[in-house]
């Protein structure tokens, strides 16, 4: 749970980045919703661009962290069960840092885009890499990891429609997707 003034303006601005959006928020806004001056939130942030980008970073690196746990585990079947699972958690658990990060990429700097980028390409990396072992291992059948299998189901994973399936959790939901997914990558399902 984020508790400290610097956690609470992220949670915060998370919060109205995505209900009004990036450009529409000023940091005023936040500043009001938090019962701070403006003056306070810059003591904590340089720029209302700082604040976004730190909590973009923030959405990836646990997803970067939740992905690279289940790349440890051996077996593909399991390994891709755990990173759909994670990345569900983690997306349910941080959706406003998730929903701004994926809605308000285009609106940092070139360099921390970039910097945004390569940690979204990590976890897609490590995506793939299990895909790439069940292929190998001839666990799964031959398909287009850098692409089609791995685009397909990152989309899947993304859906922001994740917080509001009712009553399903979002790792129960991961584990449906799990399912239809893993038919059409087991070896003899083509």
């Amino acid at each position: 749970m984020l508790t400290t003034t610097r956690d609470r303006i992220l949670e915060e601005a998370a919060r109205l980045f995505t209900e009004k959006g990036y450009e529409a928020t000023s940091v005023q806004d936040i500043a009001q919703a938090l019962g701070l001056s403006k003056a306070a939130l810059y003591h904590h942030f340089g720029s209302k661009e700082e604040i976004l980008y730190e909590i973009s970073l923030l959405a990836l690196k646990g997803l970067v962290a939740a992905g690279e746990e289940a790349l440890k585990i051996p077996d593909p079947k399991e390994a891709l069960l755990r990173f759909m699972e994670g990345h569900a958690r983690y997306f349910e658990e941080n959706y406003p840092f998730f929903v701004t990060m994926l809605q308000e990429i285009k609106s940092l700097s070139p360099e921390n885009r970039l910097k945004t980028i390569a940690l979204r390409d990590r976890h897609e990396a490590n995506l793939r890499a299990i895909l790439r072992r069940g292929v190998e291992k001839g666990v799964f059948r031959e398909v287009d990891v850098a692409g089609g299998a791995g685009g397909a189901l990152h989309a899947q994973l993304d859906d922001p429609l994740v917080p509001a399936r009712g009553a399903m959790r979002a790792e129960e939901v991961a584990r449906g997707y799990y399912d239809l997914i893993l038919r059409g990558l087991e070896r003899g399902s083509a």
